[in-house]
């Protein structure tokens, strides 16, 4: 391994590792309730939305054209809701039989929190997943600016670990409310930022012999596609079911915002010859 790979190696770990600094945030805090975890999973969505739409699918359209990069984004989604239909989910909302099981008690609603939990893991692993695919690309272009030099690298690489913050907290607080381990929720949010260097890894060695950047385009506008479906799926319910409809679209818009500022701002940090 060269001095240059272990250079963008040790780059992007900054980068992948500050997700483990959002996750921070939600592990030493008290365990949030019901609102609180609505609005966090509406500010979650807000990334999401923002990653797909103005990053993923937007550099899709910029790299392969309008038609092309549509072909692929809705093809992610018609994929991942064939997928989602036979992934048996809890649901969160009122059922027909759900006075009777308050007047049993405890039971019920013990019952009900299980469910709750359920639903919250799932949409943290799904988030969980999302934001490693989103973080792959990440690596790669920590990779190419340390080809640039040494300055453009580590302007990247900072650029990129104050936007994985938050997508840190997207990741570990539902984790967190779910299982009910600071651990786990702490270690799949590291995870997830881990993506970045196993993206220096796999451009550097495989990715100019394996696969071309027109399908490489298009299979990160069709991830684009998968991240809206999930957000749209299971995020944005949840979020409207804890924190109430207003207060979840104020949280989703506010994500949407604190992404989009990131974006640019990690943007304006690469060299004019790239791009995320």
């Amino acid at each position: 391994m060269d001095s240059q790979m272990l250079v963008a190696l040790g780059l992007s770990l900054v980068g992948g590792l500050s997700t483990s600094l959002g996750a921070l945030f939600v592990v030493l805090s008290e365990t949030p309730n019901m609102k609180m975890l609505g609005l966090l999973q509406g500010f979650a969505a807000g990334l999401m939305l923002s990653i797909s739409f103005l990053d993923l699918a937007h550099n899709a359209i910029n790299s392969i054209g309008f038609l092309k990069a549509n072909l692929w984004f809705f093809g992610g989604v018609i994929f991942f809701a064939c997928i989602a239909k036979f992934i048996p989910e809890p649901t969160v909302g009122p059922s027909t039989d759900s006075k009777r099981r308050k007047k049993n008690g405890d039971e019920g609603g013990k019952d009900m929190m299980k469910k709750k939990r359920k639903q919250v893991l799932f949409s943290g692993i799904i988030t969980a997943i999302g934001i490693s695919l989103h973080n792959f690309p990440e690596g790669m272009a920590v990779f190419l600016g340390s080809i640039k030099g040494m300055r453009v690298g580590v302007n990247l690489a900072l650029a990129i670990a104050l936007h994985n913050i938050p997508e840190g907290v997207a990741v570990a607080l539902p984790i967190y409310f779910a299982t009910e381990s600071k651990w786990q929720a702490f270690k799949l949010a590291t995870l997830s930022g881990l993506a970045e260097p196993l993206g220096v890894i796999i451009v550097a060695y495989l990715f100019p012999r394996s696969l071309s950047p027109e399908i490489l385009e298009g299979l990160l506008g069709a991830v684009g596609g998968i991240m809206a479906f999930l957000t749209l799926h299971e995020m944005l319910p949840l979020a409207f079911d804890y924190a109430g409809q207003k207060q979840a679209v104020k949280a989703v818009f506010f994500g949407m915002a604190c992404m989009s500022a990131s974006l640019y701002f990690l943007e304006l940090s690469l060299p004019d010859t790239m791009s995320l």
